[in-house]
């Protein structure tokens, strides 16, 4: 059975859906769930479903520790789900092609260092884009700047706001992401 690190810095709802995605099929558990911040509701999220969690911080990421307790897990993939810092060079060499994440826009539009969540659907609105989406990719040195591995679009509504927009994303995001990774588990 594969195994997958998630990466988390808030509420988990993409953390979810993956993890109910393989209770479901079977093929690779989430083995842990990583956070930068002690109160992430992902965490509760961990508690619940009795994964394992780390809570980092900006010294700790970089550390050999950090890096021999996600080896001790023989990752398939390290799932990026919300994780708002950039991942150190570090764990870039020691997971070469293993690392994913997921952007709620189509890149390379609107990526790049703080955005995420609503600040990427208010510059989607601001820049009157027709559509937007979702990005899956894999993780180099910079931010939403790897290669991309899927794109899934929807149409901006024109009475669409922030929130609205993100209900559509989420919804993307909560079905491609688990199945995208379950194709690359499968390569």
């Amino acid at each position: 059975m594969h195994s997958i690190v998630i990466f988390a810095s808030g509420k988990g709802s993409n953390a979810n859906a993956i993890i109910q995605y393989f209770k479901r099929s079977g093929q690779a558990k989430v083995a842990l769930i990583v956070s930068n911040k002690a109160d992430a509701a992902v965490l509760d999220i961990a508690r619940n479903e009795h994964i394992p969690f780390l809570i980092v911080d900006k010294q700790s990421i970089k550390e050999t520790l950090l890096i021999d307790q996600l080896t001790e897990c023989k990752p398939s993939l390290i799932v990026l789900a919300g994780f708002l810092w950039k991942i150190p060079d570090s764990l870039l060499h020691t997971f070469p092609g293993k690392i994913i994440n997921i952007h709620p826009a189509l890149l390379p539009l609107h990526g790049g260092k703080g955005m995420y969540g609503h600040h990427v659907h208010n510059a989607v609105l601001t820049g009157k884009e027709k559509e937007s989406g979702i990005t899956v990719h894999y993780v180099n040195e910079k931010y939403d700047d790897g290669n991309i591995i899927l794109q899934a679009r929807c149409t901006v509504q024109p009475n669409d706001t922030s929130d609205t927009l993100a209900g559509r994303i989420h919804a993307l995001e909560h079905y491609y992401y688990p199945r995208t990774i379950e194709f690359l588990l499968t390569q």
